[in-house]
This record gives C-alpha cells, structure tokens and sequence, in this order.
C-alpha cells in the first residue's frame, strides 16, 4: 500500500507561482509514474502533468504546457509540480497519483491518490 500526501497549494494573484509537493510512503516510488491532476468545482477531473518511471518521458495537458514542470525526486520518494505564470483557470484541487499503466492521461488508471490540495489564483 503506498499513501500519497501533497502540499504546496494556497492562494497566489495571477502570474504568480507555486511548487506542489507529493511525498509518497513505501518503497516502490520509482517503480510508478507519477502523475498530476485537477479539478474545479462542477467540472470533471482532468489531466495536468505525468512522470513515467520507465522512460522517464514527460507529459502536460495543452493547457499548462509552457507553464508547469513536473519533476520527480526518487530517491525522497517524491514528486513536485512547478506551476509558473498562473491564471485563474488554474484554480482547482490539485491531485498527485501513481500509476503503472501507460495510459498516463487517465485517471481510472491511476492506483493510489493523494487528499489533494487546493490552489487558487485569483486576478
């Protein structure tokens, strides 16, 4: 069993920035890609960012490209996401999650989650 806890969220204007956190418990971090999502109230939870564990190939939703850099420290057993240039369309609960499917845009693949943590920009 792997228990995923972010941090980093809060209330930032627009432009601003912020670095999520995912601290992952267990021992098989580095076995998982790891992958961010989102969601806003009333609106279905969408993709933002992944972290394949075996290629170690990078991922991001159109909308963040550009903006947002998801890393990963294996050896802390953990991910981050940099969230630059902000906008207000960014406002969500920001969600980190482990997977070993390839089909790293979908969150039914998605084994373990984190409590989530919110993220608001305002303008």
């Amino acid at each position: 069993q792997v228990q995923l806890v972010e941090s980093g969220g809060g209330l930032v204007q627009a432009g601003g920035s912020l670095r999520l956190s995912c601290a992952a418990s267990g021992r098989t971090f580095n076995m998982y890609t790891v992958g961010w999502f989102r969601q806003a109230p009333g609106k279905e939870r969408e993709f933002v960012a992944a972290f394949t564990w075996s290629r170690r190939f990078t991922y991001y939703a159109d909308s963040v490209k550009g903006r947002f850099t998801i890393s990963r420290d294996d050896p802390k057993n953990t991910g981050y996401l940099q969230m630059n240039s902000l906008k207000p369309a960014d406002t969500a609960i920001y969600y980190c999650a482990l997977t070993k499917s390839g089909y790293y845009d979908r969150p039914t693949q998605y084994d373990y989650w984190g409590q989530g943590t919110q993220v608001t920009v305002s303008s």
